[in-house]
């Protein structure tokens, strides 16, 4: 098993008894409440928890892309990349960027020159995310979700084949239109850096990431652990659908983490954040969840079965473990909870949020410590092994 380390990079210092007074972090809520010096320390402190996963043994360190919102301080995940890129010189670490949202962009050849960039700044340790973004980056974005797909796969194919395809070329498209296409530099890995695509369940996104030209990693994030399995159900399915058996490496699982010495200590020190994390960071009206247009009707009612009030419904530390969304408790405790996982669908990618909601640095460390030293290497066996990251010189 491959294991990441994921950071949203939340603004933790939030006001809450000031922004409970707005519907939701996103968007509506005034960027008069973001204090700029607490900001630019969070900043430092985030990257610096990220390079601690590093160091520890931690297959890759993963950044993501939100907008207008204090759940994400990451309108840019490039910059932080290339941060990273140079803080991890000398490991092996991959860098995963999960991902950028290409409907919201007029020129999607700005991602492919940049991801470029960045591969050949880490000498091919990049793996390159693509999202559609979620509902609410329309609101900010003022895209018109009804086209996001079409937007989605019209700019991912355009990257691919410039990054594939001899330039300058031609490309014209429904949703983007160049004369030419000749980006420099050009990516280190052959014919491209990995790509990955997180999701909420889509069964659209399902059926495209299968294809056999793909076989793109699935990644579902922020689901129960049943809805989770039963998503790399059908992604299987779609897989045999085409021909072929999907491998545990194009199955991934993003999850918060915490683990501490016991059941008990775990629960106590996380509750407050990991319900800060549901109830105020992630919590967002239906019509800024699921915008109109945003998504079929077959997909529309799998997300609302799925997610059963998860964004849009208060949670208590009760709700969320019996759902499934957080894996808490001592080092045992986690490790079972991942391993029961594992046997139901046979996935082979861990994305952990090390960090969430209001979690301060030390019991950020604390925990990232303990899974490392404690539970990830009884996991490996479940996956392929790797070798341990060097230390920066």
């Amino acid at each position: 098993m491959k294991f990441h380390a994921f950071h949203l990079m939340p603004y933790r210092h939030v006001d809450m008894a000031e922004a409970g007074k707005y519907r939701s972090y996103w968007s509506v809520l005034p960027n008069a409440l973001y204090d700029p010096a607490k900001g630019a320390d969070l900043y430092q402190e985030y990257i610096d928890q990220l390079v601690l996963a590093a160091k520890l043994g931690f297959d890759g360190v993963c950044v993501n892309e939100h907008h207008q919102s204090a759940y994400g301080l990451m309108p840019a995940p490039n910059l932080i990349a290339s941060i990273l890129i140079d803080r991890t010189r000398g490991m092996s670490t991959r860098i995963p960027i999960i991902g950028r949202a290409l409907p919201l962009l007029n020129n999607p050849l700005t991602v492919a020159e940049e991801y470029a960039m960045l591969d050949a700044l880490s000498h091919g340790r990049i793996v390159a995310g693509f999202v559609r973004g979620i509902g609410c980056e329309y609101h900010a974005s003022g895209v018109n979700p009804i086209y996001s797909h079409d937007r989605f796969h019209e700019a991912h194919d355009l990257i691919i084949r410039s990054w594939t395809e001899p330039g300058p070329f031609e490309f014209e498209g429904e949703q983007y239109n160049f004369k030419y296409v000749n980006p420099w530099p050009r990516c280190v890995q052959r014919p491209h850096p990995p790509v990955w695509i997180p999701s909420q369940g889509s069964a659209e996104t399902i059926e495209w990431a299968a294809h056999p030209k793909r076989k793109y990693p699935f990644i579902i994030t922020f689901s129960p652990v049943e809805s989770v399995m039963r998503f790399h159900e059908l992604y299987k399915q779609q897989a045999r659908n085409y021909g072929y058996e999907a491998d545990g490496s194009q199955l991934g699982w993003a999850v918060p983490v915490y683990v501490a010495e016991t059941d008990e200590i775990a629960i106590r020190e996380s509750e407050q954040h990991i319900e800060a994390l549901f109830n105020n960071f992630l919590y967002m009206p239906l019509e800024m969840v699921l915008p109109p247009g945003y998504t079929s009707i077959a997909s529309l009612k799998a997300i609302l079965a799925t997610k059963k009030g998860m964004t849009t419904v208060k949670q208590t530390m009760k709700d969320i473990l019996e759902k499934g969304t957080f894996a808490v408790g001592s080092p045992e405790t986690v490790r079972r909870k991942i391993e029961e996982a594992h046997a139901k669908s046979g996935f082979k990618v861990l994305v952990t949020m090390i960090q969430f909601g209001t979690l301060p640095d030390h019991l950020v460390r604390k925990s990232t410590e303990l899974f490392a030293k404690e539970v990830m290497p009884k996991l490996r066996p479940l996956g392929e092994s790797a070798a341990p990251a060097r230390a920066a010189e």
